[in-house]
């Protein structure tokens, strides 16, 4: 059977998964919602929010998709999955009561306390006063603060010091820089220690995970400059060890997913566990309910076993049946982006160096913030281009990478030189 498919989303992410799916003998047209610039060359993008849930119900309705891969954080919590289910429309991901794992920090700390899953010491708290007071209390610094909501990946800040968490708490709870996800905020420990991101597959019974990976979140080399939603990743991460992943088995990633179930909460579809690996083990920074982005760029590309095959053993819980491969090498990303992102960037700049790109052995081009204007692939967004590259090990990925992205050009392009080497 041909599946035609309809994916929800429109960046680098959403363009791995497409080209990763189009791999697939089992693979039949590919609708994107809203897609970007590099889907528009495999797919028929719809004009279409990735929020529009009655929109996204509708299109799986007239175009008789096979199946929808939900794949942003915005569209699970609203209950994409849920609504999609209840029309008799197979879908991918969780549904919204699981996905809560991503869209409430506060939900899953008190997850993680409950059934004893390591992560950092925290409290929370519903206005600036008391959140101040305690940080005064335990006068600990650097401070973590999140924003208990969603807030695209940046609603976490660092505070070095008591003026810089005084500021940070005011800018989420007070300011309301990240709008209602700011209603509340999660105070917690700092941990040190190298971080590790891995993404699992789960039927809600068995979990199964992916290679690991690594992502620079900071804007500039040197992790130094604001956080953004990243700027480059790598697969896999030099410090996950196979002993630090039978730790992460039993101590973090099965118990997560018994715990799910156990509060009747059966989490389907893909896990993100945020690690930090401290010296006191490894501890969970943040789950997502959903693919990273842009670990999804180095990960995907690695994956040999049919992608549609995994999908259809977690739809319907037999993943406990399927054998998942990856190839024995690396893979590195790295991000073309906008100059002035994340804070202030503008659009409309034509992308050159595209047709170059093409022709390159073990590289492969994810847009994320691209559009076609008048003909040509234009810039629409802060992060471009996942410029991304095979190799046998991590340092010949990492030079492919950057000899390829020596191709490509647009006005104001930023990108960090130093991907893959921490």
């Amino acid at each position: 059977m041909k599946y035609d498919i309809l994916i929800v989303g429109g960046g680098g992410r959403e363009h791995t998964i497409a080209e990763t799916l189009k791999k697939s003998p089992k693979c039949g047209k590919l609708y994107m919602a809203p897609g970007n610039g590099g889907t528009a060359a495999i797919a028929e993008n719809l004009p279409i929010k990735a929020t529009d849930v009655d929109g996204i119900v509708a299109a799986a309705k007239e175009k008789k998709v096979a199946l929808v891969f939900v794949a942003p954080d915005d569209p699970l919590m609203l209950g994409t999955v849920d609504r999609l289910e209840a029309e008799g429309i197979r879908a991918f991901g969780p549904r919204a009561n699981a996905a809560i794992i991503e869209g409430s920090k506060v939900f899953s700390k008190e997850l993680m306390k409950k059934y004893g899953i390591p992560t950092a010491a925290y409290e929370v708290f519903d206005n600036s006063a008391d959140a101040i007071a305690y940080i005064k209390k335990q006068n600990s610094f650097p401070a973590v603060i999140k924003a208990e909501g969603l807030a695209l990946g940046k609603g976490v800040i660092i505070a070095e010091d008591m003026a810089a968490a005084e500021a940070g708490v005011h800018e989420i709870m007070d300011d309301k820089a990240f709008g209602d996800a700011g209603n509340r905020v999660v105070i917690e420990e700092f941990l040190t220690g190298p971080e590790v991101s891995v993404l699992a597959f789960t039927d809600g019974k068995n979990v199964v995970p992916m290679v690991s990976a690594q992502d620079h979140k900071r804007a500039l080399d040197g992790d130094k400059g604001l956080n953004t939603g990243g700027m480059g990743t790598f697969s896999p991460s030099r410090i996950y060890t196979p002993d630090i992943a039978a730790v992460c088995m039993e101590t973090i990633f099965r118990p997560s997913i018994d715990a799910m179930a156990k509060e009747g909460r059966p989490f389907k579809g893909v896990i993100y566990f945020g690690l930090m690996i401290t010296n006191k083990g490894p501890k969970v920074i943040e789950y997502n309910a959903r693919f990273g982005d842009p670990e999804t760029q180095v990960v995907l590309p690695r994956l040999k076993t049919d992608f549609i095959d995994i999908i259809n053993a977690v739809i319907d819980e037999k993943l406990d049946e399927i054998n998942i491969e990856w190839e024995d090498n690396a893979c590195v990303c790295v991000v073309a982006a906008s100059g002035g992102y994340p804070v202030k960037y503008a659009k409309g700049y034509e992308i050159t160096g595209l047709s170059e790109l093409a022709k390159m052995e073990d590289i492969m081009v994810f847009h994320a913030g691209t559009d076609i204007k008048d003909g040509k692939i234009v810039t629409s967004g802060g992060r471009v281009l996942g410029v991304t590259a095979k190799g046998e090990n991590l340092d010949a990925a990492i030079a492919k990478a950057y000899e390829a992205i020596k191709s490509v050009n647009f006005t104001d392009m930023h990108y960090r030189r130093d991907i893959g080497v921490k």
